[in-house]
C-alpha cells in the first residue's frame, strides 16, 4: 500500500503545503497558530522516516536525520544545545579505526605485492595531481570572491566583532616538515596524526616486503586480517552514524540558531555555488577524461560526503570512502596510500575557502587589495595550504597568519567563526570527494582500475533499521 514511491511523493507535496504555509504566515497573508505551523513541518519528516524504512540506505537515514535534526533544533534549542556529545562519541568511535585500517591495508600493499617502485611512482604522481587541483581551487575561490563581491559595504553589529580567538601556534616550515615524521607511533595514533600513521605504514611495509619470505607470511597474513576486522568494525559503528548526525545538525542549529544565515548568506551563498562550481568544471571534466563512469563514481561517494557534510569531520567519513572506492574498483594498495595521503595535501574545498575567506575579511575591513597583492596572497596559500598536516584548526591558522602578513584586521575572523560550522560542512564534503577521485586517477594512471572490482554496495545499508 505504501510504496517508496509513494511515500517519496508524500514527503514533496507535503514538504511544499508546510513552505506556503509558513510563507504566506510569514508575510500575514493568512493567521496560523503556532501548534498548526509546527504539525506542518513535523508531517514531511514523518512521511520521509517511513521513506528511509522502505529504502534502508545509509544516504537516505543521513538526510532524514540531517532535516529531523533541524527541526529539533529550532523546535527545542535547549535540548538541542546539550546534543554535541552524541555526535563527539561518534566521531571518537571513529578516530579508533583510522590508525589500525591504515596500518593494516597499507602494510599489505605494500609488503604484500612487494612492488616498492610502484609506491615510489604513486608517491610522485599523487603530490603532483594534488598541487594542480587545490590550485585551481584557489584560484576559483579568489574569482568567486570578487565576482560576488561578499562583505563590501556590510554593517556588522559590534556584538559579532568581540571575543576571543581560538590559541593557536603559528606554524614555520620547519614544523610542518617535522609534523610529517612520527617520532612515537603511539603517540602519533593518540594524537590523531593521520600522515605520521602513514609514513610508519609505508616504512614499515617496506622493512616487510624486504624480509625473508618466513617472516613476510604471517606478518602479511596479520595485516590482511586486521583490514577485514577493521572493515567490519566500520560498519558497526557507521550504524551509529543517523544518530551523530541527527545530534550533530540539531546540536548546531539550537546553538546558533537559523538566524545567523541572513546575516551572512552571501558569504555563505557563494562559497557553496564556488564549490559548486569546482566540482563541474574541475572534477566532473577529469571523471570525463579518465573514462570514470560518472554515475557509479558518485553513487559510490554519496555516503561518505554525506557523511563528511552532515557531521563537518573529514576522519568520520575516511574508512567508508576507503572501503566505498575498493568496492568501485580501486585496489587496496591505492586507496590505502592516496587517501590518507589527500588528507593532508588534497583539501580542495578547504583551499577554496581559505582564498574566499581571506578576500572576505579584506572586503569586511574597507579594504581593497590589488590585483597584484590578490596574486602573491594566493602564491602564499599554495604553500601554506599544503601545511595543514595535523595541525590543530589548520584553516584557522592559515587564515590568521595569510591576514597577519598582509596587514588585515582579524576581527572579521570572529564573524567568519560564527558561520564556519556551516561553511565546513561544504568544504569537508568536497575534500572526501575530492580525494576519493584521486585515488581513481592514480589507479588509471598505475593501469589498475578495475582489476579488483566489485559490486559497489554501500557499506551497511542493509542493515540500517
Amino acid at each position: 500500500m505504501f510504496t517508496s514511491r509513494r511515500l517519496l511523493a508524500g514527503f514533496i507535496i507535503s514538504l511544499t503545503i508546510a513552505v506556503l504555509i509558513h510563507l504566506l504566515s510569514h508575510f500575514t497573508l493568512i493567521i496560523v497558530p503556532w501548534w498548526i505551523l509546527l504539525t506542518f513541518r513535523w508531517i514531511p519528516i514523518v512521511f520521509y522516516f517511513c521513506y528511509g524504512c522502505k529504502k534502508r540506505k545509509l544516504t537516505t537515514w543521513i538526510f532524514i536525520s540531517m532535516l529531523a535534526g533541524v527541526e529539533f533544533g529550532y523546535d527545542v534549542p535547549l535540548v538541542a544545545k546539550e546534543m554535541n556529545i552524541v555526535s563527539q562519541i561518534f566521531i571518537q568511535l571513529v578516530k579508533t579505526i583510522i590508525a589500525p585500517l591504515l596500518f593494516g591495508t597499507l602494510v599489505t600493499g605494500i609488503a604484500g605485492h612487494a612492488n616498492l617502485k610502484q609506491v615510489g611512482r604513486m608517491g610522485w604522481k599523487s603530490i603532483l595531481y594534488f598541487e594542480v587541483v587545490s590550485t585551481i581551487a584557489l584560484f576559483i575561490g579568489l574569482i568567486a570572491i570578487n565576482i560576488t563581491g561578499a562583505g563590501l559595504g556590510v554593517k556588522v553589529p559590534e556584538a559579532m566583532t568581540q571575543g576571543t580567538l581560538p590559541q593557536v601556534q603559528s606554524q614555520g616550515w620547519r614544523d610542518i616538515v617535522l609534523q610529517i615524521f612520527p617520532e612515537n607511533i603511539a603517540k602519533s595514533i593518540a594524537e590523531g596524526q593521520v600522515l605520521q600513521v602513514v609514513v610508519f605504514s609505508i616504512l614499515f611495509g617496506i622493512a616487510v616486503a624486504m624480509v625473508k619470505e618466513t617472516y613476510r607470511t604471517p606478518m602479511v597474513r596479520f595485516t590482511e586480517s586486521l583490514s577485514a576486522v577493521m572493515f567490519k568494525f566500520t560498519n558497526m559503528i557507521m550504524l551509529f552514524a543517523p544518530f551523530a548526525v541527527f545530534a550533530a545538525i540539531a546540536y548546531s542549529v539550537g546553538h546558533m540558531g537559523l538566524g545567523v544565515l541572513m546575516n551572512l548568506f552571501e558569504l555563505l551563498g557563494t562559497l557553496y555555488i564556488a564549490l559548486l562550481v569546482f566540482l563541474a568544471v574541475v572534477l566532473l571534466p577529469i571523471l570525463l577524461i579518465m573514462r570514470v563512469p560518472v554515475k557509479k563514481f558518485f553513487q559510490a561517494v554519496a555516503e561518505p560526503a554525506t557523511l563528511a557534510f552532515a557531521t563537518t569531520s573529514s576522519e568520520s567519513a575516511l574508512p567508508l570512502a576507503m572501503e566505498n572506492m575498493e568496492r568501485y574498483g580501486v585496489p587496496r594498495k591505492i586507496v590505502s596510500f592516496v587517501i590518507p595521503t589527500g588528507y593532508s595535501f588534497n583539501l580542495d574545498g578547504t583551499t577554496l575557502y581559505l582564498a574566499m575567506a581571506s578576500l572576505f575579511v579584506a572586503h569586511m575591513a574597507g579594504i581593497r587589495l590589488s590585483f597584484e597583492t590578490q596574486i602573491i596572497m594566493m602564491l602564499t596559500l599554495m604553500l601554506t595550504s599544503k601545511g595543514v598536516a595535523g595541525v590543530p584548526r589548520a584553516s584557522l591558522v592559515i587564515l590568521l597568519g595569510t591576514a597577519t602578513s598582509f596587514g588585515l584586521p582579524t576581527w572579521p575572523i570572529f564573524i567568519i567563526l560564527g558561520i564556519d560550522e556551516l561553511m565546513d560542512m561544504a568544504r569537508t564534503a568536497v575534500n572526501v570527494v575530492g580525494n576519493c577521485l584521486a585515488t581513481v586517477v592514480i589507479a588509471k594512471w598505475e593501469g589498475e582500475f578495475g582489476k579488483e572490482n566489485q559490486q559497489i554496495e554501500p557499506v551497511v545499508t542493509d542493515n540500517i533499521p
